[in-house]
């Protein structure tokens, strides 16, 4: 038989348990709350109006976004560059976005002197204005985002930036 001093530990150590769940409970919440946070990563971005390009000619965009890391929360920054090709009337495609990284190393990739390609400065990669390899030192063309317009008059242009992994014949999306 259980006599008082027995029952009051025991209401002590349950207090004590209830108290100690109560404080763990939002600290666990806390603590795994990054884990169920989107990247932002995925979303279609507006760039420019589709009038605003010209047939042939690559612009270049910045891509800027909020990032998050874990807990930190970092202003808007350039996270990315996109380069927009205007396609011919009557093309499939209106629009051809690509990715400002290289596939070989990630290095930026500016327009070549011509104007009528793209070379990497890094390792001397080359690609035709649509993305393709001209030279071997890449494992695959230069990376082709999803784009879709908007339904004006003169549409906007809006892409999906994503990055994928350098040095890979396959295009592998970045975790």
């Amino acid at each position: 038989m259980p006599n008082r001093r027995d029952f009051y530990r025991l209401g002590a150590i349950a207090l004590g348990n209830l108290f100690a769940l109560a404080v763990a409970v939002p600290g666990v919440k806390y603590l795994l709350d990054p884990l169920g946070k989107s990247s932002g990563g995925g979303e279609f971005r507006t760039l420019t109006r589709l009038g605003r390009l010209k047939v042939g000619e690559p612009q270049a965009f910045s891509i800027l976004s909020e990032r998050r890391d874990a807990w930190v929360k970092y202003p808007t920054e350039p996270v990315g560059s996109v380069w927009l090709v205007r396609q011919p009337e009557g093309s499939k495609e209106p629009v051809v976005a690509l990715s400002a990284e290289c596939p070989h190393l990630s290095c930026p990739v500016p327009l070549a002197p011509d104007r009528k390609s793209f070379l990497c400065p890094c390792h001397q990669a080359n690609f035709t204005l649509e993305g393709a390899r001209i030279n071997e030192v890449a494992a695959r063309g230069m990376d082709r985002l999803p784009v879709e317009l908007s339904g004006d008059a003169d549409p906007e242009v809006r892409v999906r930036f994503e990055r994928f992994q350098p040095q890979s014949a396959e295009k592998k999306p970045l975790a």
